[in-house]
């Protein structure tokens, strides 16, 4: 059994690792909200373990068992993510920190059988990929709205980032992971993109430049629309 800190400095890394190469010192601190130096510390004792290769002032990167383990915790989150969404009604603005709270506790026999429960679900709430139990896991895919073409017609496939008042935000707008829309218009230097969301009700809304680069869409052939 690792301890809770050891399986969150490891999910930590992998996630770090996915957009950024090696993880830093500073980048796990971020993440974790500890210090630099408590970061240092750990990573010598998750080397020792097997866990971890760490190279000073290069970067941190999970060894195969050290992944193989993040990637159990991460499909733990994400399964308690979708349970919380699809059979207990929570909102996906809160199922984040109801998973980080509980992803700690359960068995993997208990997630297994809430998997089961929900069909094997590919994706959590967010539209982020779910690792299988044998420790698989898609690719992140997906354009930034804010690369979509006017005229061009997507799909919303997730969203980057667990804040609560953003994703309370985003679904005031009728969006979701599947939902289609047209985008409009575009201005440009990274300025607002309208976006036409194909209701029922069609509803026009002005996304911001910061915003937009959070919203991984799909572009859709007008012939598929």
């Amino acid at each position: 059994m690792l301890s809770q800190s050891t399986e969150d400095y490891l999910k930590a890394i992998l996630e770090r690792e996915a957009g950024h190469g090696a993880a830093s010192t500073t980048g796990i601190a971020r993440i974790l909200r500890v210090s630099p130096a408590s970061v240092t510390g750990m990573l010598k004792r998750l080397g020792r373990a097997g866990l971890v290769q760490h190279v000073p002032y290069r970067g941190a990167s999970l060894t195969a068992t050290g992944r193989r383990v993040a990637l159990r915790v991460v499909r733990r989150h994400r399964v308690l993510e979708t349970y919380l969404a699809a059979k207990l009604g929570y909102g996906w603005d809160s199922v984040h920190a109801e998973a980080e709270r509980l992803e700690h506790a359960v068995s993997d026999e208990l997630v297994e059988r809430m998997a089961m429960a929900l069909g094997e679900p590919r994706y959590d709430p967010h539209g982020t990929p779910i690792p299988t139990a044998a420790g698989l896991v898609e690719s992140l895919q997906g354009t930034p709205l804010a690369d979509v073409s006017a005229g061009e017609l997507a799909k919303l496939l997730r969203v980057s980032g667990r804040d609560p008042e953003l994703l309370r935000y985003v679904a005031s707008l009728g969006l979701r992971p599947g939902v289609r829309f047209e985008v409009a218009a575009r201005q440009p230097f990274r300025g607002p993109v309208t976006i036409r969301v194909l209701g029922p009700p069609v509803r026009e809304h002005a996304i911001g430049g910061e915003l937009a680069t959070r919203l991984l869409c799909e572009v859709v052939p007008r012939e598929a629309g």
